[in-house]
């Protein structure tokens, strides 16, 4: 009996361990070839989507901006790529369109009439910006001293102006953010952004391409001139009263500036020869007909009392028995040397009572550093001496006097363009440029030469609306850059999920298998220990 249940216990195992092998062996061998074949496939997808994807820039975005001047004004188009850099746009002038006729400010008794004169530049504007970037385009309206002096003459008639333009630009598919009037100090800070950005003070591009912050690059001193203020911008050293509202703190690119900053209401081009003219009359003995040293010789116009004295600035030089309707006649004389005598005039020095941080009419401005650049009204007036970029104060002079002594007849001839109301008016700007730098400013026969008289850098003008693109840019949120994966989003996690499940199922099958296998021979153990006690 004994012998039988040995003879089938032997006979028996090695049959059911050849059969359990074979049994399970090939399912085993397939479970880790799946496995290993997920696990692969995994480590594959996601190292290609990784290291593979394509960073695609956002695109561009677009800005306008219209200076609106005393004179004129003038709409600027501007883009920057959309992932800014250093949280401040990377800005470029893409098109300019200078509106036809006369500033908004002269619009005080017609305010309906603002928006027909826009038209023209709008529909050009239109077909500069993309269609579909149409409705996200900001568009900005900056009014400068032309309409700061309507406000303080007459608040109401700037009012209906303002209204009046943001009622036609809501009818404009652009992103219309407001017509505002900006203060002399913004227009100031604004150009001197304009100057240093254009110039490369701010940012440069490395070996790699990268925009970075310039080594050891200066500043440039901004000097601007419009038809009725004139603005003075540059860092100031350390040594600045940083009481008065003049000193301010600007932060582009992440840097910080100190910055000094003035604006001279009613010395702008325009309004300082208002002035002038009032000036002549208050010292003629004729009321009617009076001799004017800065127009050329051989040259007469009449004005109306109104033309002089119907501005901000002159009025309290209006004669006791003012009548805005009256005729004055002023006839060119041409002469150099009494037209310089007279256009000092125009500025209070003494009131500085010989401070070397006083400019004129007790202004405070702590001692001028480094270069300037100077652009709109000084550059159209040193063009018109056949001057430009840099050159020496004796240059400036003799080209001023040269100028000065022309008759009207010469002056087409000299000039490359003529207009009449600037030709007239060119010697008087020269004079009043030398005595508001040399006198004013205190530039000197060796810092004069570091003054560039410049229009535009590169393709772009040089103005403040550009600076103020650049701030603006500063609270508009930069967008992510885009990015192409090798692989679909869906199809990457579909497969992912799918070789995970596999994985996890090819693991849990050969967990299964081992616990089997160790109760198996759990089970012959128990049984190999039965048959040995019996």
């Amino acid at each position: 009996m004994l012998g039988e249940k040995m003879f089938t216990v032997l006979t028996r195992q090695p049959c059911e361990q050849a059969g359990l092998k074979a049994l399970y062996r090939t399912p085993t061998i397939i479970a880790l070839v799946v496995l290993l074949v997920s696990i692969v496939v995994l480590v594959s997808i996601t190292v290609i989507q990784i290291h593979k994807q394509e960073v695609l820039p956002p695109g561009l975005k677009y800005g306008i901006v219209l200076d609106a001047g005393s004179s004129r004004t003038t709409v600027y188009v501007y883009q920057w790529p959309a992932e800014k850099e250093n949280n401040t746009g990377v800005v470029s002038q893409t098109f300019k369109c200078s509106v036809k006729g006369s500033g908004i400010s002269s619009y005080g008794n017609n305010p309906q009439d603002v928006p027909k004169a826009f038209e023209d530049c709008m529909e050009k504007v239109k077909g500069q910006v993309p269609f579909h970037l149409h409705g996200s385009t900001p568009i900005h309206l900056g009014a400068t001293a032309g309409m700061r002096l309507l406000r303080l003459q007459n608040e109401t008639a700037a009012n209906e102006v303002l209204e009046s333009i943001q009622s036609y630009f809501k009818s404009q598919p652009f992103d219309f953010r407001g017509a505002q009037i900006i203060s002399g100090q913004e227009e100031g800070v604004y150009g001197w952004i304009t100057a240093n950005y254009l110039m490369g003070n701010f940012l440069e591009k490395n070996l790699w391409h990268m925009w970075v912050h310039p080594h050891g690059v200066e500043t440039t001193g901004a000097l601007d001139l419009g038809g009725a203020s004139t603005q003075i911008s540059f860092v100031a050293g350390e040594k600045v009263d940083l009481n008065t509202s003049d000193i301010m703190q600007v932060s582009l690119y992440g840097y910080v500036y100190t910055l000094y900053t003035h604006s001279f209401q009613c010395y702008g081009r325009n309004e300082a020869e208002k002035k002038f003219l009032a000036m002549l009359l208050q010292n003629s003995p004729t009321k009617n007909h009076l001799t004017n040293p800065c127009y050329p010789r051989d040259y007469s116009i009449n004005f109306t009392m109104g033309h002089v004295f119907d501005s901000l600035c002159t009025v309290d030089q209006r004669p006791e028995s003012y009548n805005p309707s009256d005729i004055i006649t002023f006839e060119g004389t041409g002469d150099p040397s009494l037209c310089k005598e007279k256009v000092a005039s125009l500025f209070d020095f003494k009131a500085c009572h010989d401070q070397e941080t006083c400019s004129f009419d007790g202004v405070y401005q702590p001692k001028i550093k480094g270069p300037f650049v100077a652009f709109a009204g000084f550059y159209y007036t040193a063009s018109a001496l056949n001057l430009s970029g840099s050159f020496s104060l004796d240059t400036f002079n003799s080209s001023t006097w040269n100028f000065c002594s022309q008759n009207w007849s010469q002056l087409p001839l000299l000039l490359p363009k003529f207009d009449e109301v600037y030709a007239r008016s060119y010697c008087f700007s020269a004079n009043y440029i030398y005595h508001l730098f040399v006198n004013g400013y205190k530039f000197t026969e060796e810092t004069w030469p570091q003054i560039h008289f410049e229009k535009e850098v590169g393709n772009s003008s040089i103005a403040w609306s550009l600076g103020y693109m650049l701030s603006l840019t500063n609270q508009i949120p930069a967008e992510s850059p885009l990015i192409r994966l090798p692989i679909e989003p869906p199809v990457f996690v579909g497969t992912l999920a799918f070789f995970t499940a596999a994985a996890l199922l090819c693991l849990a099958f050969l967990a299964y298998l081992c616990s089997a296998s160790r109760k198996k021979r759990h089970s012959e153990h128990a049984f190999d220990q039965a048959v040995d006690s019996d």
